[in-house]
């Protein structure tokens, strides 16, 4: 989706923000999953649906006939579409493609697995990667093996078609699951809609589900996109924000947030059923956080950089699918986070912040195509002035994040 490029040039009054209520978009990995589902059993009801890029660019894929499908940036779109249009033998041949950058992210794992089930793909580039061209089949084989520690989209994407293949589906997982609360959330809709589906260390079985009663998803709001509040309320010496709509007994694995930010001075209670109260307690900081978000890596950038403006040092661990993002991730939070007067080393999977007590002002930071970059950084405006690049890309998460920025008295300032 091509949007008007602009800047923004973020001031606010230090370590403070307005007390405010903020309603976030539903998740966007709860509403893409329903999406394919929704599509295979037309009787699924669905509210709080994400205002995302990433879902409103879905939901027209699937209720649009053509030849040519591009997903843009859309990494779950790419995935989960693959295997949709893969195993509707009622879809004509399609071309499946995306940006640039999507074309160089890896697909060749999950275009294997569909193979060995009987499908029909062929690279109409460069081999392993985007355009793809698909020619739907009805999928007979029932067993297949995935290599697990890459992508959980891969695994989720086959998850979602698996009840409406002729035989279902066996899944064996090799190697340990990277993003495992992704493949669960995935395993917890289907169970909700009355797919028989067993989880069993590395074997996930799935049995065919022909009809369905109807069924209604309340989608709950996106934890990641609440993440960027957790850092302001860090970044504060003392402020609320109250945060709607989230559930207690979330699927999103982001939903660990709560117990990550809590040695960062963040408190967070469940004021109603479905409405959380972030506060910022005084307490001792630790000299250095540590953790390992191989099952919640899309909050590695908001923690680094929250780290980075509260002065202490960070170890990340568990990273080694930020390189296949967006952007590599990685390299672009070394890049800017350098730019603003801290250190960072890296590995292929981890990342090391040293303390860093001076950060420089107006830095341009530099958001490579990535949502999660532009978001990450805006809460260091609560300890410096700075300007998003390219701030536009918010729209393929969280369309409003600049508006709501605003609603906590933090000044956005949007120049072309």
């Amino acid at each position: 989706m091509n949007k008007q490029s602009f800047s923004v040039h973020l001031t606010a009054v230090k370590n403070t923000i307005k007390e405010s209520e903020i309603k976030i978009t539903g998740s966007k990995s709860e509403s893409n999953r329903l999406l394919i589902l929704q599509a295979l059993y037309p009787d699924i009801l669905i509210e709080n649906l994400s205002t995302a890029d990433d879902t409103i660019d879905l939901q027209k894929i699937l209720s649009t006939k053509s030849n040519t499908y591009n997903v843009g940036h859309a990494g779950t779109a790419m995935r989960f579409l693959t295997a949709f249009f893969a195993s509707n033998p009622n879809s004509a041949e399609v071309v499946l493609t995306g940006s640039k950058r999507m074309q160089e992210r890896p697909i060749k794992i999950l275009v294997d697995a569909l193979k060995t089930l009987g499908a029909d793909i062929t690279y109409l580039d460069k081999e392993g990667f985007p355009p793809l061209k698909i020619k739907g089949k009805k999928l007979l084989k029932n067993n297949v093996n995935l290599v697990a520690n890459i992508s959980s989209q891969y695994i989720s994407a086959l998850m979602l078609i698996a009840p409406n293949l002729p035989q279902g589906l066996e899944i064996t997982l090799e190697k340990e699951v990277t993003s495992l609360p992704y493949v669960q959330m995935t395993y917890a809709l289907l169970s909700a809609l009355g797919a028989d589906v067993s989880f069993n260390q590395h074997q996930i079985s799935i049995r065919p589900l022909t009809k369905i009663k109807q069924h209604h998803f309340f989608v709950e709001s996106d934890w990641s996109a609440a993440s960027y509040f957790y850092s302001l309320i860090a970044l504060t010496s003392t402020a609320k924000v109250k945060l709607s709509t989230f559930k207690q007994n979330s699927l999103q694995g982001d939903a660990l947030l709560q117990q990550l930010y809590e040695p960062l001075g963040v408190k967070t209670k469940f004021i109603t059923k479905n409405c959380i109260e972030l506060s910022k307690t005084p307490r001792k900081l630790p000299l250095y956080f540590e953790a390992n978000l191989l099952e919640t890596p899309d909050i590695a950038q908001t923690i680094v950089v929250t780290c980075l403006g509260l002065g202490i040092g960070c170890k990340l661990t568990g990273l080694h699918t930020l390189k296949i993002k967006e952007t590599d991730r990685l390299v672009a939070l070394k890049n800017e986070i350098e730019k603003l007067g801290g250190e960072l080393s890296l590995t292929s999977s981890s990342l090391n912040l040293a303390p860093c007590f001076k950060l420089n002002k107006n830095i341009q930071i530099n958001t490579y195509n990535d949502h999660r970059m532009a978001m990450s950084f805006a809460p260091l405006v609560l300890k410096t002035p700075l300007i998003i690049k390219n701030a536009e890309v918010v729209s393929k998460s969280y369309p409003k994040f600049w508006d709501d920025l605003e609603k906590l008295s933090i000044s956005v300032k949007k120049t072309l």
